[in-house]
């Protein structure tokens, strides 16, 4: 499900009135109780006086009054700022941070209300201008401010790809927050995807290996090469949910998809296969996880999520004991689970002949250094064998593959 698109930060809407200002319109359903907040002021020949009811932000001016929400020294967060005008209608609505950043927004149809496109964030002031027109037609100014309660719990998030970079066809976005969260649909409705070529993609949430909430978005299909990618992550202001925090701040990257390379890996005739644009460039023999439960290989779509080079192996991390423990070249990882694909020469008797490794697909060091050289963050390595010990699983690495689009689809909060 595409998530909402929402508009940027900048200069507040207004339309043309007798101050002669203009502004986008949409119709808005606003409908704010009348009522009160301190030391509001208006300028102009009139001084807006302080409604003492209690409530909203109440501002008089000449015949028309003005309510803003949210309102007072302890704010909630989360909301859209709106204002509007009773007895008269908005001719120019302006709000800015405590840092002088405006927060856009639109004025309804008949110009008696006016809503932000972004929420109050955490621990922030907001500065309210408006000028009203009356029935009778006096036009007045009155300024009037409000500061939300700072977050008591702030929820951070790692993402990837990182920004700037180019990656492989199968690479999805994937976001891991620090926090739980229990608000699915509201965060996932502050993430915007927007591709160069429209490609179809849907979000999709799950645990990640780690534990953490995570969401991912990918294509319904592989990347076409070229594609332009940028993800907006306007979370600031949006509540996690439950004990998982606020966010407070926003996030963008952006990456291209580089060739299509598809590495294809059977392990049933253990040989490895690389094919770009659909053509085979290169195959070499290999040796996959010997069977069994423990030191099989997965079989399904992992996604190339790391090339470590040169790195220490030990079996102890993946729960199998003293099996192993060396420093291994050309590593690329597979799977949070400690699926690589590695030089192995001392396995080189049982390359395209058996599969002996304890999980890992391991080939000789010159094959290696070619496949290291050769391949990218993000390009998908299809394994397939009847001796392997099932299909990897979506959290463990980048295996959102591993689900038919429609099964994937379903996981969207939306």
């Amino acid at each position: 499900m595409t998530p909402i698109r929402v508009g940027p930060l900048t200069v507040g809407a207004s339309r043309r009135g007798p101050a002669g200002v203009r502004g986008a319109t949409i119709a808005v359903a606003a409908v704010l109780a009348n009522a009160t907040l301190p030391a509001c002021s208006a300028g102009g020949p009139s001084a807006a006086s302080t409604d003492a009811k209690g409530g909203a932000g109440h501002v008089r001016g000449g015949t028309a009054t003005v309510t803003v929400s949210p309102h007072g020294a302890r704010a909630k967060a989360g909301e859209p700022v709106r204002v509007a005008a009773h007895g008269g209608t908005l001719t120019s609505v302006t709000v800015k941070d405590a840092r002088g950043r405006r927060l856009s927004g639109r004025m309804s149809a008949h110009d008696r209300a006016w809503v932000s496109d972004r929420n109050a964030v955490p621990g922030t002031s907001y500065t309210i201008v408006s000028i009203t027109r009356s029935e009778d037609g006096t036009s007045r100014r009155a300024r009037t401010s409000f500061t939300t309660e700072a977050a008591e719990r702030v929820n951070k998030v790692d993402w990837r790809p990182g920004d700037a970079t180019t990656v492989g066809v199968a690479q999805p976005i994937s976001l891991v927050f620090d926090r739980p969260v229990r608000d699915k649909a509201a965060v996932e409705r502050q993430l915007t995807v927007t591709t160069s070529d429209d490609t179809e993609g849907s979000w999709g949430w799950m645990k990640d290996w780690s534990g953490k909430d995570r969401v991912d978005w990918r294509p319904k299909e592989y990347w076409r090469p070229g594609t332009e990618v940028t993800l907006d992550a306007r979370l600031n202001g949006t509540n996690s949910g439950g004990d998982g925090g606020w966010f407070v701040r926003d996030y963008r990257l952006g990456f291209t998809v580089g060739a299509r390379q598809v590495v294809k890996v059977d392990l049933d005739r253990k040989r490895l296969t690389v094919e770009r644009d659909g053509r085979p460039v290169r195959t070499f023999p290999v040796s996959g996880g010997t069977p069994g439960p423990d030191t099989g290989s997965w079989r399904g779509t992992e996604v190339v999520m790391a090339k470590e080079g040169s790195i220490r192996m030990n079996s102890e991390t993946v729960g199998l004991g003293d099996a192993y423990d060396q420093k291994v070249d050309y590593a690329m990882r597979l799977t949070w689970s400690g699926t690589y694909a590695h030089a192995a020469p001392w396995n080189a008797a049982y390359f395209g002949r058996a599969n002996r490794s304890h999980g890992c697909i391991g080939m000789s060091d010159s094959d290696a250094r070619w496949l290291y050289r050769h391949t990218s963050v993000g390009d998908p390595f299809e394994v397939e064998g009847a001796d392997t010990k099932g299909r990897v699983a979506l959290n463990n690495g980048l295996g959102d593959w591993n689900a038919g689009w429609d099964e994937w689809r379903a996981r969207s909060a939306l």
